[in-house]
């Protein structure tokens, strides 16, 4: 039997209601960035007012509303991920 990659998803309704499937864990977050390990790779959410409506673990699925600035998957060119410091300050 054939596993199936985990599915990851990122859904943004007018740049203030994101939800993203295949999350992982929250590294940090704050009002201006978030932070996230997902099945896609680190993901960095930026923006303002940025508030974690839900966050359900069992099924890997997190909800933010603000104001969405920008969405970045982190990687090092050749596919590695740095680490989480290396990343957020570059």
């Amino acid at each position: 039997m054939a596993e199936t990659k985990p599915r990851h998803e990122v859904g943004l309704v007018d740049r203030k209601a994101l939800a993203i499937s295949g999350v992982v864990r929250i590294e940090r977050f704050d009002r201006e960035r978030f932070v996230l390990e997902t099945d896609g790779g680190p993901l960095v959410i930026t923006g303002a007012q940025l508030e974690l409506k839900n966050f359900d673990v069992e099924a890997g699925e997190v909800a933010i509303e603000g104001r969405i600035d920008a969405l970045q998957y982190v990687e090092a060119p050749d596919g590695r991920t740095k680490g989480w410091l290396g990343k957020l300050f570059r």
